[in-house]
């Protein structure tokens, strides 16, 4: 298990023990991981961000806004992006605050954003660690769902000896490498990922194409390769760029695609079929640029080969086979009969008639409907979050026996 190309987000609060969390980014810079510190006003009495840019090799964020240089600190985005948030040391007072929803600064925002997991580290002299209202707020903190780094017994900047002393980064370091390996429910599987529309060329400069911007399926690539498949996306048209650790095939038109997925199917897990493919192409194309000459034109077309019903006819057992359907009128009806044609296990339905869903946009609102007959309605999201959503679903696919017995 590696963190290549993991996002951490480090929250450094505003404590003596704050100078430990340089070794833990040096370790994780080290292992690939790509890290973004936030630290509070106060942190800056006891480390600089200079320290923490020049490790991270990212600028660091305490304000939601930079006077200087006029660059607003999107916490929604930061929060969004991050695959682990890390609080660390977590002073008792930002305890509170997370515990209580305060909101005073960036990284508390940014906490309340997050939809990635949460571990806290705290931090503090003995008394303050022993205090009620203190393990009231961790106690309320683990509820929630967070994931404390217990602190250490030893020497305190006070003097006193106790409990309370932050964790060391090796052992900060081990929590993130056990969590990331342990939330790899998708390791040793393959995973093939359509996405983008695609070019039915008419002459050297003209194509036959769609709206598709392959942002779902990227964000599908993405959310399946942070769980530890090992993905290949072929896409058609996009300036999009390859997700981290996604190995990426680019093609032009239908048949380049078809081409493409043939020779991926066999081997893969997971086969998740997002692609915008056009259903029909001309039958010839012009060796030269066709001129404007008549007040009408005609083109012959013909039907391009159905990919998914075609991989559909060959899908293993043990193979998960999702797709997407794009409707405007009888929408479900019309689900569920790809769904049958198709021999898939989920089909994806996108509605025309959903404001914010749909092509080109960063947003998207699904129904899933599965082969035994089960129907997901899931509300506007953004396409990472869907994408989240579907993943969910296959992970279950996949792993029938395991995800039963977690069911109490």
């Amino acid at each position: 298990m590696s963190l290549k190309d993991k996002n951490i987000v480090i929250g450094i609060c505003g404590g003596i023990a704050a100078y430990k969390i340089t070794s833990l980014v040096r370790l994780l810079v080290k292992e690939g991981a790509r890290v973004q510190v936030i630290m509070t006003p106060d942190a800056h009495n006891f480390v600089t961000p200079l320290t923490f840019a020049t490790l991270s090799k990212n600028p660091v964020y305490s304000e939601y806004f930079d006077p200087k240089s006029g660059v607003w600190h999107n916490h929604v985005d930061i929060a969004l992006k991050a695959d682990l948030l890390l609080i660390a040391p977590a002073t008792a007072n930002t305890l509170s605050k997370m515990a209580n929803a305060a909101c005073d600064n960036l990284l508390l925002a940014t906490y309340l954003s997050a939809k990635c997991p949460v571990m806290f580290a705290p931090a503090m002299d003995l008394d303050m660690w022993k205090h009620p209202a203190t393990q009231t707020n961790i106690q309320r903190l683990e509820q929630f769902g967070n994931t404390m780094i217990a602190p250490g017994t030893g020497e305190l900047a006070s003097g006193l000896v106790g409990e309370g002393r932050l964790a060391e980064p090796d052992d900060m370091y081990a929590a993130i490498y056990t969590f990331f390996e342990k939330h790899q429910s998708l390791k040793g599987k393959k995973a093939l990922v359509t996405a983008g529309p695609t070019h039915e060329a008419i002459d050297p400069v003209r194509f036959i194409g769609n709206h598709s911007s392959g942002k779902m399926g990227f964000a599908i690539a993405e959310s399946l390769t942070s769980l530890g498949a090992e993905v290949t996306l072929i896409s058609g048209p996009t300036h999009l760029p390859t997700p981290a650790s996604v190995k990426r095939i680019d093609v032009t038109s239908a048949k380049e695609m078809l081409n493409a997925t043939d020779g991926y199917f066999d081997q893969a897990d997971i086969i998740v079929m997002s692609a915008a493919v056009a259903d029909y192409t001309p039958v010839t194309v012009a060796n030269q640029k066709i001129k404007k000459k008549d007040d009408t034109f005609q083109i012959a077309l013909q039907k391009t080969t159905d990919i998914l019903a075609t991989l559909g006819k060959r899908k293993k057992a043990q193979q998960t086979l999702v797709g997407f359907a794009l409707e405007t009128n009888d929408e479900i009806e019309n689900a569920k009969g790809k769904l049958s044609r198709k021999n898939l296990d989920f089909i994806v339905l996108n509605s025309m008639q959903d404001q914010g869903a749909g092509f080109a946009g960063d947003t998207n609102k699904v129904t899933v409907l599965s082969k035994d007959g089960t129907q997901i309605a899931f509300a506007l999201k953004s396409k990472r979050e869907v994408a989240d959503d579907i993943v969910h679903l296959i992970v279950a696919h996949q792993s029938p026996t395991d995800v039963q017995s977690e069911t109490p």
